[in-house]
């Protein structure tokens, strides 16, 4: 009973760390989870339409088990910058917060030193 608890837990530690590793492929990979780092790489054989290569975002110890990254470079950058595009739509949206809080500062400001000047 106990190697059979044992062998439930390992696969499903196994699957976690595989729902992990899919969870985390979302723009450009910087670590592997195994904790290696990741280098841009070209494989010749791979053609896409007259281009001589396809570029990939792989794991520098990447071995095909599920648990390392080999990302396609074209779906990273796109993912980067649809991340980069919601990071730059909120800025906007907090820059126009607060202008709208400066004019209404400026007006309280205004406001005051008119009662200050009316006693």
């Amino acid at each position: 009973m106990e190697e059979e608890l044992r062998d439930q837990k390992a696969h499903r530690d196994y699957y976690n760390m595989l729902h992990l590793v899919s969870e985390a492929q979302f723009g450009i990979p910087k670590l592997c989870p195994c904790g290696a780092i990741t280098k841009e790489t070209v494989e010749e054989e791979d053609t896409y339409d007259y281009l001589p290569g396809k570029t990939y975002f792989v794991c520098t110890q990447f071995t095909n088990d599920g648990l390392h990254f080999r990302q396609p470079w074209v779906k990273a950058i796109q993912e980067e910058v649809e991340r980069l595009k919601e990071r730059y739509h909120a800025q906007e949206k907090l820059l126009r917060e607060c202008q709208a809080l400066k004019e209404q500062v400026q007006r309280l400001l205004t406001r005051v030193a008119q009662l200050e000047s009316g006693r």
